[in-house]
């Protein structure tokens, strides 16, 4: 090897040091396995989705025994977009994961995530097939500019490689700022949302089957209202899923 080839790599491996920690982020293990970077092999391990029953439409987990039918909510009125499902619920080391993605800026994680994802609702024909673009939910302007990248972004981006179908950021857009979600009842999650998002004009989505990816549900405001846009703009009909569903 050059000496030009040594420094280059040595650069590398310092540069691996300064971007990822040298302990898991969840465990405190030391990372010492090839290819382990934030997260140990063994907390990877458990992460697991659910067998949980669900909503056939909404995706919503329904508690105790029983198959996959229609929740009272979708029996009564149907959500904008033809299905969601969540990979997991949020808890444990998915919950572990986001959080270490969202808000301390692990970005990497965004691979891991949508892997996730793969591995675990890739047998739902009904979810992936015909999927002609994915489309990320996205933050306001001020608050991505804030955090440093958008998440849900990050995650469609990967999610769509593996998909191999193009991704378009950046047409689906929040045009006013909200209050956080977290503090909020469901109907005031509702108003707080509705009218912030549009879709630009420019074509590329009219009369598409689009993808809408999140990395967390809670009551369903901001994928529904996010649809809502989409259906607007003219979509031919919009899926979505979420790694993690609280």
């Amino acid at each position: 090897m050059s000496l030009l080839a040594r420094r280059l790599s040595s650069w590398g491996k310092l540069g691996e040091l300064l971007l990822f920690p040298s302990s898991c982020q969840i465990c405190e293990a030391l990372l010492e396995k090839p290819g382990e970077k934030v997260v140990c092999r063994y907390c990877l391990e458990k992460l697991k989705g659910t067998d949980s029953p669900f909503c056939l439409c909404c995706g919503r987990f329904f508690d105790g025994a029983g198959g996959p039918h229609l929740c009272a909510d979708c029996l009564g009125s149907r959500p904008p977009f033809t299905r969601h499902r969540s990979a997991a619920r949020y808890n444990g080391v998915a919950k572990d994961l986001i959080l270490l993605y969202k808000y301390r800026g692990f970005e990497v994680l965004s691979g891991v995530l949508a892997g996730f994802l793969i591995r675990s609702l890739g047998r739902e024909e009904d979810l992936w097939s015909g999927v002609e673009v994915v489309v990320p939910v996205p933050l306001y302007p001020a608050k991505e500019k804030s955090r440093g990248f958008n998440q849900a972004r990050l995650l469609a981006e990967r999610l769509a490689k593996l998909m191999n179908v193009p991704l378009m950021a950046g047409r689906l857009t929040k045009v006013r700022p909200t209050a956080a979600q977290t503090s909020l009842r469901a109907q005031e999650r509702e108003n707080n949302l509705k009218g912030a998002f549009q879709v630009k004009k420019t074509p590329g989505l009219e009369g598409k089957i689009v993808l809408l990816v999140d990395d967390v549900y809670t009551t369903g405001s901001t994928i529904r209202e996010c649809v809502k846009a989409l259906n607007k703009a003219g979509v031919k009909e919009v899926r979505a899923v979420t790694v993690a569903q609280a």
